[in-house]
């Protein structure tokens, strides 16, 4: 009888557990898609990135819900479009924000995944970047911890305790701050050197983490580097030359202060058996540093390469195991996808309260199905990046199945790709598919004339030299 009762506790404490996976989001700033070793890049390696990947499941048809930051993390935090709340560029100081038509910070009756994990019993943690409200002379936005976490710390860019930057440049004798001004939005405040503040992230996240486990709570945890985002600041025996050089230095860096992390998981026993760790980037490269691999166009652009993301995803426990290892080639989904599937994941039911645009993809990611989303996904520009590099950006786009659009906000300038023979955006099908294109197109339009405007239309004649239509 004693034997059986044993036996019983010893299946039911990891069944038990499973209930209720830990979750790790791991949001690199600024990387691009052809950044990881085991994404193709050739001059530089990130061997703990790519173990992960070969203990997951690599996606390459993910994206993020906007070309820049601050949306798109907002479509992460909410699993809704970021134009519903009015982000659709970077936060920065009140009048540049009002001057675009923006909020000043994420209002705090949207829905965040880390309130509907919290309401279940979740430990919530927010480490890194945030950039939702709080930054430059944005001092009265809402704390992190508002938003459904129980700890929070930040950069420069977000309310509360923080860790902010010293550099070093070789044969400097003495550090140097920077972003002092962001002590008045919160504290306590630590100084650490730049080039390490990636541990100091994972030094908090660890203990909290931990903490959790002694508690028997799940958690849910953000770890949101900043160390790919110029400026550069590798250490200093580490410096290179160049700004494509200076970045790859920074990213290696950031992937050698990631292992620490990845360890911890994987060699705790209670973590390891029970968590699932997902990994991407916000958005595109910015011109200069990161690789979008094959793609066409950067950060701030709607073109692939500004908001196409590597996504791994790890778990031992949930992952199919006949997928470990392996790629996704074909399943298309984006960045509000995840707060439902995580939700559908942890067994947690958010959907009631929520109208989520994001749909459940919970079975693709962990490898059990091969579906993308049904719907397709739309993007509107940031309001200020009309051009890029000289070159005149489209305002919308829309992706359904392998066809992508783009097009000025009226519906004209029509480009159409197929994407499965043309990843590259080379090939303009418009002219040649006329009502494809003039569907595609009339969608993008009415999505956005159903989304809360920005002034981009303004900027934007502006950019161009045009006489502004109010």
């Amino acid at each position: 009888m004693l034997r059986s009762l044993v036996l019983f506790l010893a299946l039911a404490g990891p069944l038990a557990a499973a209930e209720k996976p830990n979750i790790v989001v791991l949001l690199i700033d600024d990387m691009g898609w052809g950044d990881f070793s085991c994404f193709g890049n050739q001059e530089a390696k990130t061997p703990n990135i790519d173990r992960l990947a070969s203990e997951g499941i690599r996606f390459k048809q993910f994206y993020v819900n906007q070309s820049i930051c601050s949306p798109s993390r907002c479509a992460i935090a909410t699993g809704q479009y970021p134009q519903r709340w009015n982000i659709t560029s970077f936060l920065e100081n009140r009048q540049s924000n009002k001057r675009r038509g923006m909020a000043q910070w994420l209002d705090l009756k949207a829905p965040t995944l880390a309130r509907s994990l919290k309401g279940a019993g979740y430990a919530t943690g927010h480490f890194g970047k945030w950039h939702l409200g709080g930054q430059r002379d944005v001092a009265d936005a809402p704390l992190i911890t508002e938003y459904g976490y129980d700890k929070s710390l930040t950069n420069f860019e977000g309310m509360g305790p923080k860790l902010l930057p010293l550099t070093m440049r070789p044969n400097d004798k003495e550090p140097k701050k920077i972003w002092q001004d962001a002590e008045r939005l919160g504290g306590p405040v630590t100084w650490m050197q730049r080039s390490q503040i990636t541990t100091g992230y994972i030094d908090a996240a660890l203990p909290f983490m931990d903490q959790a486990v002694k508690d028997k709570k799940p958690f849910y945890v953000d770890v949101w580097p900043d160390d790919v985002h110029s400026p550069f600041w590798p250490p200093v025996d580490k410096w290179e030359q160049g700004k494509r050089g200076m970045y790859l230095a920074v990213l290696k860096e950031m992937d050698r202060q990631l292992g620490k992390l990845f360890d911890h998981i994987r060699d705790t026993p209670e973590l390891k058996d029970n968590t699932i760790v997902l990994v991407f980037s916000d958005n595109g490269p910015e011109p200069g540093a990161g690789s979008a691999g094959p793609f066409r166009g950067k950060k701030g652009s709607l073109y692939e390469g500004g908001t196409r993301s590597p996504l791994i995803v790890w778990s031992p426990s949930l992952v199919e195991k006949a997928k470990v290892g392996t790629v996704n080639e074909s399943s298309v989904f984006a960045a509000f996808d995840l707060a439902p599937s995580l939700l559908t994941i942890a067994k947690v039911d958010g959907g009631k309260t929520t109208a989520y645009d994001g749909e459940d993809l919970s079975a693709t990611m962990l490898g059990k199905a091969d579906a993308s989303r049904k719907a397709p996904i739309f993007w509107r520009r940031p309001p200020d990046r009309k051009n890029i590099e000289g070159a005149v950006q489209p305002d919308l786009a829309v992706r359904e199945g392998s066809l992508k659009l783009l097009c000025s906000y009226d519906g004209s300038d029509t480009q159409l790709y197929d994407l499965a023979a043309d990843p590259g955006e080379a090939k303009n099908l418009a002219a040649g598919q006329k009502e494809t294109a003039e569907r595609l197109a009339k969608m993008a339009v009415t999505w956005h004339q159903s989304m809360p405007q920005d002034r981009g239309p303004e900027l934007g004649a502006k950019a161009e030299g045009k006489e502004a239509d109010e």
